[in-house]
């Protein structure tokens, strides 16, 4: 039975490691150990927020026990239904959350599922639907039959089925939302469905037990077999993630957030609701390594789309339907505590040429799993002029920075064009092994370190994390003095206790200047495992996939003092990367001149 509640002020933020994320490849769910939906974008990723609680606007959902609780949580293996677990003084309370999966690109479907595990569950349910990041109060809030609500915020049509009693709460010049006091008898279990349209919703609401069981049956269909891995659970956990990140289109988000802090009040916080070339390249590459084929496949699909419509012009992110990143804009929020409230991107005026040469990487990593077609063959044509002819030209690097003759950017396209060249035969194969030891040999001439090593670019002497990519990649050789000075120089200056930095931003200790950045630490466990030095790979790899919280997800960086995530999440990458070091780990080092 349901009872009415007053509508309250939005839940308080939580640290990032306590939040889950729910997904259905056209955006996500961010929920708090409250039973608080803080974040939701909809219809798509880059949307407006319409619970918009974790960056300090109006707008979320709440399923909370009205005991004290002890929380605790965990994924339905292979899925991202999240099960919220409390255990109260009268007994245990869990709540089913999932996001109707796949999802329509127009219509979200919440499905929360209240079950009294031991002893009757009582909760408070409280739901308030605020469009573009809280600035649309709900409107025409009508109660259209027993259990089943429905009204309007902004530009969506919402309808909400499940609490009888609820009653309308008011701010004195708008309707606030709806709230109500929940009671579930012991062994019984309620459900909630929110459905959030671009459109007027169809004549009957959902059926939950219907939809409930067809997200499960869809995300045992979207599981895949992995090869022999270190962790085979958080290894699955991360393609699923992968998974639930990437849509109909074949895009990946980079991350489901924006705005949340890299470190604290530093201004560093940005919008990563689009698809990065890159990251989605890295996907694909460590979906090659686990034969995922489908996110394979999506992540060919979507960079060959890209090259096609825009060949050398390739942006380093878009949309996920391959629209161009907004400008970057500031909401009117107090944000996330330490952080903004930005929306859109400036990525979306660099130039990033390593972009084109992880294309190759993907489209050889493909090939050799014969699942290049033709139209893959064409886009990877293009990406081979387009580094032709750009090459020489400055580019914002792999970490966005000034414009520079990035030496990761220039090896890193060489390490493509290699791999590329292993799929095919005859003059096609000599002439882009030929633009490759072209482009090493100039980088040689001009970044090469008095040490021996590798410097990040011709007027940087410094080390970078970006520098350790080419040869793992098999750009340049395993054995090649080069490879094996860098990784020295760059173990014994930039990392600490298994934890990795990008570069040294100043003078300062290197983890007051930014947090350990997790794909860097991943990238040391694959160097670490070509160089064969087994113990050590394994130890990075531990270490790092030990960097989260309780829902398993990752962010950018972690803060090693504080033990906490800091950045957009999840972030993806770092679930790519993840999952290949896990894979590669696994299986023997490569030999000289194989690429992983």
């Amino acid at each position: 039975m349901t009872r009415p509640h007053a509508p309250h002020h939005n839940p308080p933020p939580h640290v990032l490691r306590e939040y889950a994320l729910i997904a259905d490849g056209e955006r996500g769910a961010l929920i708090g150990p409250q039973g608080d939906i803080a974040w939701l974008c909809a219809p798509r990723w880059d949307s407006g927020a319409v619970f918009a609680a974790l960056i300090g606007g109006r707008g979320h959902y709440t399923v909370t026990p009205r005991a004290r609780f002890v929380w605790g949580g965990s994924y339905e293996p292979g899925t991202l239904i999240w099960r919220n677990h409390w255990v109260t003084a009268h007994g245990v309370v869990e709540c089913h959350e999932a996001l109707a999966f796949p999802g329509d690109p127009r219509r979200a479907v919440l499905l929360r599922r209240v079950h009294a595990v031991e002893g009757d569950a009582r909760v408070t349910v409280t739901l308030e639907p605020y469009a573009e990041y809280g600035a649309h109060p709900p409107r025409g809030v009508r109660h259209e039959r027993p259990g089943v609500w429905s009204g309007r915020t902004g530009p969506l049509h919402w309808r909400w089925t499940g609490a009888t009693d609820a009653r309308p709460g008011s701010d004195g010049r708008h309707t606030t939302g709806l709230a109500a006091e929940l009671t579930v008898p012991a062994g019984r279990h309620h459900d909630l469905v929110l459905e959030l349209s671009a459109d007027r919703p169809g004549e009957e609401p959902v059926d939950a037990d219907r939809v409930w069981h067809a997200t499960r049956d869809a995300w045992a269909r979207a599981a895949q077999p992995l090869p022999d891995c270190l962790a085979p659970d958080d290894t699955r956990h991360a393609h699923t993630v992968l998974r639930g990140l990437t849509g109909a289109s074949g895009g990946m988000v980079a991350a489901a957030t924006t705005s949340l802090p890299e470190r604290a009040e530093a201004g560093r916080n940005y919008d990563y609701r689009y698809v990065w070339m890159r990251d989605q390249c890295y996907a694909g590459q460590a979906a090659a390594a686990a034969g995922a084929h489908r996110l394979l496949d999506d992540a060919v699909r979507f960079v060959a789309a890209r090259l096609h419509e825009d060949g050398p012009r390739l942006a380093p992110a878009y949309t996920v339907t391959g629209a161009p990143v907004p400008d970057q804009e500031t909401l009117p929020l107090p944000g996330y505590p330490g952080g903004g409230h930005r929306i859109g991107n400036h990525v979306n005026r660099q130039f990033q040429l390593d972009a084109f040469g992880e294309a190759l990487l993907l489209f050889a990593a493909a090939a050799r799993a014969g699942r290049l077609g033709p139209d893959g063959r064409r886009a990877a044509d293009i990406a081979v002029a387009a580094v032709e002819a750009r090459h020489q030209e400055p580019d914002a690097g792999i970490w966005e920075l000034d414009d520079r003759a990035w030496t990761h950017s220039r090896l890193i396209c060489a390490a493509g064009l290699r791999a590329l060249a292993t799929t095919v035969r005859g003059p096609q194969a000599a002439s882009w092994a030929g633009l490759a030891d072209t482009l090493t040999a100039r980088t040689a001439a001009t970044s090469t370190h008095p040490t021996g090593r590798w410097q990040r670019a011709p007027d940087d002497p410094g080390l970078d994390a970006a520098l350790l990519l080419p040869a793992v990649r098999g750009g340049i050789g395993a054995r090649d003095p080069r490879t094996v000075r860098t990784l020295d120089a760059y173990r014994a200056e930039l990392t600490h206790d298994y934890y990795a930095y990008r570069f040294r931003h100043d003078e300062r200790p290197l983890a007051e200047a930014e947090g350990a950045f997790l794909l860097c630490g991943h990238l040391m466990a694959l160097a670490e495992h070509q160089q064969g030095n087994e113990r050590e790979a394994v130890r990075w790899f531990e270490r790092n996939r030990a960097a989260c919280g309780p829902p398993g997800l990752f962010t950018e960086e972690y803060d090693i003092g504080r033990r906490q995530l800091r950045g957009n999440l999840p972030q993806a990458f770092v679930h790519a990367l993840m999952l290949e070091t896990s894979v590669r780990l696994a299986a023997p080092a490569p030999t000289e001149g194989e690429t992983s």
